[in-house]
């Protein structure tokens, strides 16, 4: 049944609208804000908007009834029809009449005779009449086999063992010493890896005593990282700037002058190996 609805102004009115002709289906409030003027109205999403302001909405598109709806300025009237609720419950009769105020809420009764009314009892088997459900025991055939594993159950049996068990103990239980056709066995031993052919071993520095992976300085037979290629009494860097060995130690040229002082009456000159 179609209900009137007027929801005062101004905007904001408080709900959403969704449907239309261009969508082929009708305007429906799809939200209503609470505490909103649509919430005071008693909106309620799912409600079907007829008319907006006297203006019926059968033809209407979805932007038609936005613009209608925001022209609205001291007062929105809305025509909606809300679909009715229908709650089934059982009907109580009295004198062979429905009371329209009671409910019956007994339960329907249930046959429980297939359930025997009974609890923690055994299964009982399925029986075909005019058939037992124990099997007889001449019905099944009994081949030799079976019979043979049945009759040997009673009887202790040994275990089994193979051919080549039996030899080896005859062997062990001899007490002339060892017994004949056996060896002694030494445990394995673990032998201790070595390098791997082919493997190239890594350089040690001269001076710092760690292995040089990467670019490798070689001054005569002694191998330098890098950053260890200095002097020895200022770690000056001789990359590019020559270097000197005195006493198996490397130094710069001015202190390869002071740690080789010549005699009285000569100069020292120093000397630059030929390339």
């Amino acid at each position: 049944m179609p209900q009137n609805v007027v929801l005062p102004g101004p905007a904001p009115w408080g709900f959403r609208l969704s449907g239309g002709i261009d969508f082929n289906q009708p305007l429906i409030i799809t939200r209503v804000t609470p505490g909103s003027k649509a919430s005071a109205a008693n909106l309620c999403p799912g409600d079907v908007i007829v008319a907006i302001d006297g203006l019926g909405t059968e033809n209407m598109t979805h932007n038609d009834a936005q613009e209608r709806i925001k022209a609205a300025v001291h007062q929105l009237s809305l025509k909606i029809e809300r679909a009715g609720t229908k709650l089934w419950s059982p009907q109580v009769s009295e004198d062979g009449k429905a009371h329209p105020f009671k409910i019956n809420l007994e339960a329907e009764p249930q046959d429980m005779n297939y359930f025997e009314h009974k609890h923690n009892i055994r299964p009982k088997p399925f029986i075909v009449s005019g058939r037992s459900s124990d099997p007889s025991p001449n019905s099944v055939p009994q081949s030799d086999v079976y019979k043979m594993l049945h009759a040997n159950q009673e009887e202790p049996s040994q275990p089994r063992q193979s051919g080549s068990f039996k030899v080896l103990q005859n062997l062990v239980s001899e007490e002339d010493g060892r017994p004949t056709g056996t060896r002694s066995v030494k445990a394995p031993v673990t032998k201790i890896p070595t390098a791997m052919p082919g493997v190239q071993k890594v350089p040690l520095c001269d001076k710092c005593g760690n292995g040089i992976v990467g670019t490798v300085v070689k001054a005569r037979d002694k191998y330098r990282h890098p950053e260890c290629f200095v002097c020895s009494d200022c770690n000056l860097n001789l990359k590019q700037k020559g270097y000197f060995f005195v006493e198996g130690q490397l130094y710069c040229e001015a202190h390869a002058r002071a740690r080789m002082r010549p005699p009285e009456g000569y100069e020292a000159v120093t000397v630059y190996p030929k390339c």
